[in-house]
This record gives C-alpha cells, structure tokens and sequence, in this order.
C-alpha cells in the first residue's frame, strides 16, 4: 500500500512538472512572439534563446521569429561579435532543419545560408571557394527548391570568378551556365504557367479574388526577379561565351559526348544562342543529335541549318516539325516565338505575325510578341494606308499592340508604356484629326496588317 502511495505521489509530481514546463514554455514564446511582432528584438532576444535551449522542438515559431532576431544583431553589430551573430543564424538554420525537417527544405535554407555568408564573406573571412563550394553542395542535395533568383545569380558569378582566377575550366563554366539557365528556365515556366490562367481568367470577363489578387503580385514580383537575373547571368558569362571559346571548347569534347544527348542539345543550343551556326561544327552536333534524340529542340536546329542554306520552306517544314514534337506550352510558345523572329528578320511580317499570336495563345504572359508585333506595325506605317492621315493611323494600331505587352507582362510595364507612347506621337494628332473631321470613324488598314483602327475622339 505504502509503495502505491508512493508512485501515485510519484506520477502526480511528474505530471504537475511537466504542465509547468508546458506553462512555461508557452509562457515565453508569447513573450518572445509580442517583442518580435512589435519589432523590439532586443527585448525578444533573451527569451527566444532561452527556449530555443531549453525545448528546441517546441514549436516552430522560435525560427520564424528567431530569424528575425538574429537578422536585427547582425545588422545592429560588426567585427566579431557580427561574425558569432552570422555563425548563430546559421545555425538556426541548421537546428530548424533537425527539429523541423519536413518545414524547412535544404535548397531553400541551405541557400540562404550561403547567401548570407556571401554578403558578409569579408567579416567571415570567406574565399570564393568556399563559398562556391557551399551553393555547389546545396544545389546538388536539393535543386528543386533552390530556386531564390539572388541565389541562382550568386552561384553562377562564383563560377564566372574562380574560373577568371583560373581556377575552374571552360568546360565546367559552360555546364553550369547550362544548369543555371534551365534551372531559371523552369521557375519562370512555373510562374507563367500560374500567372497565364488569371490573365486567362481576367480577359473573360472574371474578376479575380482577393486571394488570387495576392497570388498574381507574388507571381509578377518573382517574373520580375528572373528576368533581372537571367540578363545579369548573361552580362556575367559575356564575351567568354564567343564562338572563339565555344567551337574549340565542343570540338575537343565532341568525341566523348557524341552519343550523350543532353550535351549534345546543349552545345547546339549555345551555338545557336551566339550565332555560331556558320561553323561546320553546328552541323555535326545538329545531326548527331537529332539521330540520337530526335525532338523539338533538334528539328529546329535542322531548320536553322536549312535556313543557312537558303532553303526557306525546307526550314519552314522543320519549325513546324519542332513545334508538332513539343508537347510543353511553355517550350512551344518559346519555338513559335524563335520562328517568328526569324521570318520578322527576314521581312516576312504577315507569317511572323501569325507565329507571335501563336506564342501568346500558349504563353500569354509573356508581352514580348506584343512588341515584336508592334515594332512590324511601326516599321509598316509608309507602305499601309492610301493617304498620309491613314498611313499615320498605323502608329495608332502600333501602340494598342504595345499597350497590351505592358498589361499582361510584369517585366515589360515600363518598357512597353515608354514604346506606346512614343508610337501615339508619331499618329495624328488632335488638330489633325480636327481637320479631317474622321474622330470616332474606323480607318481599314490594308497591306498586310489587314487590320481596322478607331480614330481617337475629340
């Protein structure tokens, strides 16, 4: 009996302990949370480290806010004590990744950490190889979410360096300029692909939600992001990207990699990209992969070959056999866009038209056919229209075109605002349109643009 008494007495204790502990520690993550919401992170200091000690896996909120925290020491401090705060937020990091695995995926906090200790690699005392060597392992342990724009740059410059410094080969520099443009490639398909079914939504006449509202700022902010940093990778690689690096660099790998496909399309792709399509090269690594892996990315590369020789519609019949292979509405709306630069360059306007419009049908975000439409307008204006008012009228139709690349392309708003207008000062103007008494009239534009445009009214 006495030794029952004494284990009831035994549990109550452990029992009352533990809500105490339970008490406590929900006691101080309010008090923790109140300071950081209120931005005093001074004052949440002492009981965010308190509890990340004391029961680490208690919830999540001591990273989220911890985060915060220690963002606030590193700003506010410098020498070695900035460098314990920077070393601490790592590991954070690493603690939140133990305690919450499944919340905190090793690409995404795994490249913040490098980033973090790139932007503070004098205090540190980081070389570029060590800091390339912590976004190489990182992108290697979990690509798919490492997907910040910054990052991507910052890993990618890395390289660019070490191999200025002589320290990685042309080889390796190509093969993750490769890496990173597709990695890049495949996040803005992503967020295309999101943000093309609220356009698609908005242009019928739906108005969309708060929430969806929300979601298509965050899907513009992140197109924003990647355009910006995929033009930098691309001022970064510079002339070292030439055919005078590329040709010799694939001619001495051509060997090993003849029957590795996705090298293969990838130097084709890179030639093709810098304009080394005259060299014999281009066709060796075409034909090799196109009878390794016949595909959409190959049948264009033979259109472009058809193309050098001058054979227009045999080039025209292996565009159309790339597009009838692509099955992606991203990668078909980026062939149909290629296509028709090559038909606008050649002044064929009216198919380039068409294969533009066909680019927006399968990627409407993307406002850049707008302005290629556009532009083709604007360089029409003198040969459509049987009177100077009329010609003229063509820059009204010009700039609606590229009024519509603005609407739907977050990256273009500034760029296409600035084209429209300049194309409005080139229509008639308000005492033309006076003289001629036409305001509100509809002027057929012939040519062929085939196409009617409203005069403004007074």
């Amino acid at each position: 009996m006495k030794t029952k008494i004494t284990l009831l007495l035994s549990f109550l204790f452990l029992g009352v302990t533990y809500v105490s502990a339970q008490d406590e520690d929900s006691s101080t993550l309010s008090i923790m949370s109140e300071y950081a919401k209120a931005k005093n992170y001074d004052a949440a200091y002492k009981p965010f480290m308190e509890l990340r000690k004391r029961n680490p896996n208690y919830s999540r909120a001591i990273y989220v806010y911890g985060e915060d925290i220690l963002e606030d020491k590193i700003e506010k401090s410098s020498g070695a004590e900035q460098a314990a705060y920077i070393n601490d937020l790592v590991k954070l990091w690493e603690e939140r990744e133990t305690h919450f695995a499944s919340k905190t995926p090793k690409g995404e906090f795994g490249a913040k950490a490098c980033q973090l200790m790139y932007d503070y690699r004098v205090v540190l005392n980081k070389t570029d190889e060590d800091l390339y060597a912590c976004f190489d392992a990182v992108y290697k342990a979990d690509a798919e979410t490492f997907t910040n724009p910054k990052s991507l740059y910052t890993y990618f410059s890395l390289m660019v360096d070490l191999f200025d410094a002589g320290k990685k080969s042309a080889g390796e520099l190509f093969t993750k300029y490769d890496e990173v443009v597709e990695k890049v490639d495949s996040e803005v398909a992503n967020y295309s692909e999101n943000l093309n079914a609220l356009i698609e939504k908005e242009d019928a006449g739906t108005a969309l939600t708060s929430k969806e509202e929300r979601y298509k700022k965050s899907y513009e902010s992140y197109l924003n992001a990647y355009d910006q940093i995929s033009s930098s990778i691309n001022s970064k690689l510079g002339s070292r990207a030439n055919c005078e690096n590329l040709v010799p660099l694939y001619t001495k790998d051509f060997e090993a990699n003849k029957d590795n496909a996705v090298w293969l399309q990838r130097a084709a792709g890179n030639m093709s990209a810098k304009e080394c399509t005259d060299d014999p090269l281009f066709f060796k690594l075409v034909n090799a992969y196109h009878n390794l892996s016949p595909s959409a990315n190959s049948a264009y590369y033979l259109g472009i070959l058809k193309d050098k020789e001058g054979k227009t519609s045999e080039a025209i019949k292996f565009y159309e056999q790339a597009l009838s292979l692509e099955s992606d509405s991203f990668k078909k709306a980026k062939l149909y866009e290629k296509i028709g630069d090559k038909l606008k360059a050649r002044g064929d306007f009216g198919s380039a038209r068409s294969y533009f419009r066909n680019a927006l049908k399968f990627n409407p975000s993307n406002g850049r056919p707008h302005l290629k439409i556009a532009d083709m307008y604007n360089r029409s204006a003198n040969n459509c229209g049987d009177t100077n008012f009329n010609k003229r009228a063509v820059f009204w139709l010009a700039a609606d075109e590229a009024e519509k690349a603005g609407r739907v392309d977050p990256t273009l708003k500034s760029a296409a605002a600035q084209t429209a207008a300049n194309y409005r000062a080139k229509a008639p103007q308000k005492s033309e349109i006076f003289s001629e008494g036409n305001a509100g009239q509809k002027i057929n534009i012939g040519c062929w643009i085939g196409a009617s445009v409203t005069v403004p009214s007074l």
